[in-house]
């Protein structure tokens, strides 16, 4: 998702410094919808980390607890509303690979000298930063209408 918006970037940076340029572009040219703009690599991208940002936020609630649980709700409020039935039928196969259990992801996440406090505090340090950069995103999508497009829609 990302290498389609460096690769515009990349092709006039001036022109495309800032993801409004990107938008700009591809909604005057009538190609924002289309399956592989940047504006919908931007919209998945956008739920990707609204997703993480969710089940990091859950995983620091709930220290070791159901991570299957986890990020089934997550799942529900950041991405099952904008999937159709195939990426969502995907999802509960992909479902069926997650451990029940949050500590082995856990500890895959920390350090080797880390401890969970640790961990918690870079955690919460990271969604304090990613929430409004987020936050921002979503005003400019919803600023070009592209805030409601569905993982198959054209």
């Amino acid at each position: 998702m990302w290498q389609r918006l460096e690769k515009l970037h990349d092709m006039d940076p001036s022109m495309y410094r800032n993801v409004d340029g990107i938008l700009k572009k591809e909604a005057g040219e009538g190609t924002s919808r289309k399956t592989y703009s940047c504006t919908r690599a931007l919209v998945w991208l956008t739920r990707s980390l609204d997703f993480a940002v969710s089940l990091l936020e859950k995983l620091c609630k709930e220290t070791y607890g159901n991570l299957k649980k986890a990020v089934e709700e997550s799942y529900e409020v950041t991405l099952k509303p904008w999937h159709q039935w195939i990426s969502t039928a995907a999802y509960q196969v992909a479902l069926r690979l997650v451990p029940g259990d949050a500590k082995t992801f856990i500890n895959l996440l920390m350090a080797q000298d880390e401890d969970y406090d640790d961990l918690k505090e870079e955690i919460l340090s990271l969604v304090s930063l990613l929430k409004p950069i987020l936050n921002e995103v979503h005003c400019v999508l919803r600023s070009f209408k592209s805030d409601r497009l569905k993982s198959n829609s054209r």
